[in-house]
């Protein structure tokens, strides 16, 4: 947030149109200012810690401090333990599956040795057909062969649909385990998401710093309780100053966004120390300079606000001082 006075456009106001009535060199004047955030809690409770003073650099993602939530974390302990309630209440299936498979592999043990009697059987058959035709054998030997293949069919038969019906039992198990569980498991999903909403106002209480700058005023202290929303400190990128000036309607066709131009900062000695600057924004409104100027000519005149960037890589330029700015000839 920006934050200009009455008292600074009456001053820049004067200093311009004194300038235009004298021989200063500078085309304007001005004072620097910083972009300000406001951090604010975004959860309630007791500040344990807070690791910051005024006039600190932070780094962007910088952990400083921590509030109270031993109330969440009881909060999100008996979630879990409703969870884990619900969880005992699941059925499982695999104790009865695995009998189940046992008796399977039975069965199919069963009507593999079935087959192979019948194989058996069939080969006694030929031989004995042979035999038969050739007066070697009584026919009744053929005829018993036949009915011990029957009867070994028909176990076949048996056997198999004793194994489909363990097959379908197998299922079922499955089935009536899956539609128990998933009545469950709809109790345990609005858990997850109570979780999911506990963890996110637990990461709420640690109190992170979101961008690289100064602390520039500190409103809150260790051990103070605090509401969301509450504000806990302001800081700014002080690397990174904008000089906010005044220009007469005159001067306008001069200045044009993006133009570099010099700006200069009080020095020792009564001397001035010159920087590189970059306009960034001219006012398209015009205004009237304050009425405390008591000519009339001098109320008449309009001004423009105009923004210049600086760079402050050695934080030399504070936040509210004066510099002025030479525009291009």
């Amino acid at each position: 947030m920006k934050f200009i006075s009455k008292f600074y456009i009456f001053f820049l106001a004067v200093g311009l149109f004194s300038c235009n009535n004298s021989n200063n060199a500078f085309d304007a004047s001005g004072v620097f200012e910083a972009t300000e955030y406001i951090i604010s809690a975004e959860s309630g409770g007791k500040i344990l810690e807070l690791g910051l003073e005024e006039g600190d650099q932070l780094k962007a993602g910088q952990r400083i401090g921590k509030l109270d939530c031993e109330l969440l974390e009881l909060q999100k302990s008996q979630v879990l333990a409703s969870m884990d309630a619900v969880r005992a209440k699941q059925m499982n299936a695999a104790p009865s599956m695995e009998v189940t498979e046992k008796q399977l592999r039975v069965q199919e043990q069963q009507i593999a040795a079935i087959e192979e009697q019948i194989s058996t059987a069939d080969r006694e058959k030929l031989r004995l057909e042979k035999l038969v035709k050739a007066d070697a054998v009584p026919s009744k030997q053929l005829d018993d062969v036949n009915a011990q293949i029957a009867v070994f069919q028909k176990q076949l038969l048996a056997a198999k649909a004793q194994l489909d019906v363990l097959r379908q039992q197998k299922t079922a198990q499955q089935q009536n385990a899956d539609n128990q569980n998933r009545g469950i498991l709809s109790e345990e999903k609005p858990l997850n998401e109570r979780v999911s909403q506990i963890e996110a106002q637990i990461k709420d209480c640690q109190i992170e710093n979101p961008i690289n700058g100064r602390v520039i005023t500190k409103y809150s202290e260790q051990f103070e309780m605090v509401t969301p929303g509450k504000p806990l400190y302001k800081i700014a990128d002080t690397k990174k100053m904008v000089l906010r000036a005044y220009i007469s309607g005159a001067q306008l066709p001069k200045a044009k966004i993006g133009q570099k131009l010099k700006v200069f900062v009080d020095a020792e000695n009564g001397k001035y120390r010159e920087l590189k600057g970059k306009i960034l924004w001219i006012s398209d409104k015009a205004e009237f300079t304050p009425k405390t100027i008591q000519t009339k000519d001098e109320r008449a005149n309009l001004v423009y606000a105009i923004k210049v960037a600086v760079e402050n890589s050695d934080e030399s330029i504070k936040i509210g001082m004066y510099g002025e700015i030479k525009l291009a000839q």
